[in-house]
């Protein structure tokens, strides 16, 4: 029977994560926010201007949305600068949880902002004679911030999508919701525009409700990876699928995993031929890292290397010589 340690060299060098990869990613990342950075500068002052001139409370609040991206993608920016240092003496795993704590204090910020939005919205619609008529102009700031938004999210998400990064699809699904908000705001102004005053309020209580909800999904997402929730079933069934396929291992149990920013940390079982000696087991064991290392966004595997008897061999019959 061929040894299977002769085989360790077939095994692909592909990979997600070479230092050229990473250094690419974190330009890219870079890149993409700094665009964001720069439509939400203009776009958050455009709408919070012509909102006050143009006496439109949807308008103001799409405006303070568009401010919160701002604050969002700074957020972005620390985080992948600091998450991106390596391991140190406190930090054995690196700093990657960075991405995760951006996360959640970008989702506890959108809460906040959509909370004090709707707030105001109802003051408004408990007093509705103090609502204003609102500006023609306001209509077209509301449209052009809907298209700006919409092609924002679109270039944001590809890149994210690409990237595999979780705050940046966050970040990206953040300029989605500005471009729904806006959409909500035009109609809310046309209302006003057409004679019903209250449409205005309702568009800013809605353009809250969409933040909060949306700043609530964040949050939740973030502290649960905080608290080590594991990746999906399909990650980690192609992960089982990776360590099962390298030479000489034959079973893998006990998968466990749990996130690290977007890296992955992962404990696992593997079987190997119980009549191998001691080092072959371990060779083994490195060559399956190795393979894991490369194939995925793992950023650490822990092995635990278990027996395996053939159906032929008695257990416990001793190493073959």
């Amino acid at each position: 029977m061929e040894n299977p340690l002769n085989r360790f060299n077939e095994i692909s060098d592909e990979t997600e994560d070479t230092p050229s990869v990473i250094a690419a990613r974190s330009a890219a990342a870079a890149r993409s926010t700094w665009v964001s950075v720069a439509v939400n500068i203009v776009l958050s002052g455009i709408q919070i201007t012509v909102g006050v001139l143009a006496r439109s409370q949807g308008l103001i609040a799409d405006g303070i949305h568009s401010l919160s991206d701002l604050v969002s993608d700074f957020v972005v920016l620390f985080a992948s600068h600091h998450g991106a240092k390596e391991a140190d003496a406190e930090h054995a795993y690196g700093h990657q949880r960075f991405e995760n704590g951006a996360s959640l204090a970008v989702g506890v910020l959108l809460v906040a902002v959509g909370a004090g939005m709707g707030w105001a919205a109802v003051g408004k619609l408990e007093n509705p004679e103090t609502i204003p008529v609102v500006h023609g102009f306001a209509l077209a700031v509301a449209g052009i911030a809907l298209v700006s938004k919409e092609l924002l999210f679109r270039y944001m998400l590809k890149v994210a999508t690409r990237l595999k990064s979780s705050m940046l699809i966050a970040n990206a699904w953040h300029a989605r919701s500005d471009a729904a908000s806006s959409l909500v705001v035009g109609i809310g102004i046309a209302g006003n525009l057409a004679g019903f005053p209250l449409l205005d309020p309702i568009a800013a209580l809605i353009v809250g409700g969409m933040i909060a909800k949306m700043g609530w999904g964040f949050a939740s997402d973030a502290l649960h990876e905080l608290m080590d929730r594991g990746v999906d079933a399909e990650e980690v069934a192609a992960i089982t699928a990776t360590l099962a396929g390298t030479a000489g291992v034959m079973g893998v149990h006990d998968v466990r995993t749990r996130k690290m920013g977007d890296m992955i940390v992962v404990d696992a079982h593997l079987e190997v031929d119980a009549l191998m000696t001691v080092e072959d087991g371990h060779t083994i064991a490195l060559a399956a890292r190795r393979n894991l290392l490369l194939r995925h966004r793992v950023l650490s595997l822990m092995t635990h290397v278990d027996p395996y008897y053939p159906p032929d061999v008695q257990r416990g019959a001793g190493v073959a010589r």
